[in-house]
């Protein structure tokens, strides 16, 4: 009963905590007068990534591997498996030329980097984890200098500039409640699986990453009903992003990332990077430079048989 009462807590925090960072990000784009999806794909991302640092730092320290690399893993297919078609369902969107140059390349140019590291020697080490962070540090450099609107956005009348306090203030009410609500949720659905004996890296490639998928899919649900697209997407990629080159970095950094259940490497992360390419081509076909509620069938019908084969 209590594992249940974790989950409710947990994600009513989300939902909270989705409006307020909105919010802050929107109020941030104003006053600096950045396009959102950099303020989506940084301080949103950022933000909804949390989660995934902390369980993975944890899982690592605490000698539990296939859970910290399983939930990120897990995180970036559910990301784009599972929370895009979500917010698809709400309404199409409509991206732009620096999508595809920038955002898609860098994502899956982390993802390959990722891989190959792992991939071979099946450890992630400590100076692979600071090329990583590294990486990520060039990329938002560009990012905050280069990057142009990815995607098409609607203007809104009552779009007004927060005072400063209070656009920090909705900063950090919705990192902290984002962040407890993710751990209140994870502690139920774990508590639940453990129950029924499941092992570690299908807790961490499941239950766990749909967890610390939720902070996302809660921000940009709101973000998608309040119609700002673009902090919905830069928020997804980016968040996919963070998740593999900072908080798989900081982890290996702190201790290095063994993988124990090879289902990680002859499965689970093939998926990642076959549903990162597919949303490529979802962009330009049928109509192109636009993602619909077709797209998203596509997109969770990958998740769905992701899952079978994962469980079955």
């Amino acid at each position: 009963m209590l594992n249940f009462l974790f989950i409710a807590v947990g994600l009513t925090l989300l939902i909270f905590g989705g409006n307020w960072l909105l919010k802050s990000a929107v109020a941030f784009s104003l006053r600096l007068n950045i396009p959102r999806i950099i303020i989506g794909m940084t301080i949103v991302s950022f933000a909804t990534s949390a989660p995934e640092l902390i369980v993975s730092i944890n899982a690592a320290m605490e000698g539990f591997p296939d859970l910290a690399m399983g939930n990120v893993i897990g995180s970036n297919i559910a990301n784009l498996g599972l929370v895009l078609p979500i917010v698809l369902l709400f309404g199409q969107i409509d991206v732009r030329k620096a999508f595809y140059i920038t955002d898609w390349p860098v994502m899956m140019a982390a993802s390959l980097l990722f891989f190959g590291f792992v991939y071979f020697d099946g450890i992630l080490q400590r100076y692979e984890g600071v090329i990583m962070l590294l990486f990520l540090f060039l990329f938002l450099i560009f990012l905050l200098r280069f990057q142009k609107t990815a995607v098409v956005e609607d203007v809104l009348e009552d779009d007004e500039p927060l005072p400063l306090y209070k656009a920090l203030l909705f900063l950090g009410m919705g990192g902290a409640a984002l962040w407890g609500g993710s751990e209140l949720l994870i502690r139920g659905a774990v508590g639940l699986a453990t129950f029924y004996e499941v092992s570690e890296r299908i807790i961490g490639i499941t239950v766990v990453s749909v967890g610390t998928s939720i902070p996302e899919l809660a921000a940009s649900l709101i973000a998608i009903i309040k119609k700002e697209k673009s902090i919905s997407v830069g928020n997804l990629i980016g968040s996919n992003i963070f998740n593999l080159l900072a908080v798989l970095g900081i982890t290996s950094m702190i201790t290095p990332i063994y993988v124990i259940d090879q289902g990680l490497l002859t499965s689970d992360i093939w998926w990642m990077l076959g549903v990162s390419f597919i949303i490529l081509p979802l962009v330009f076909f049928p109509k192109g430079l636009r993602l619909g509620w077709r797209d998203g069938i596509i997109l969770i019908a990958l998740y769905t048989l992701f899952l079978y084969f994962t469980l079955f």
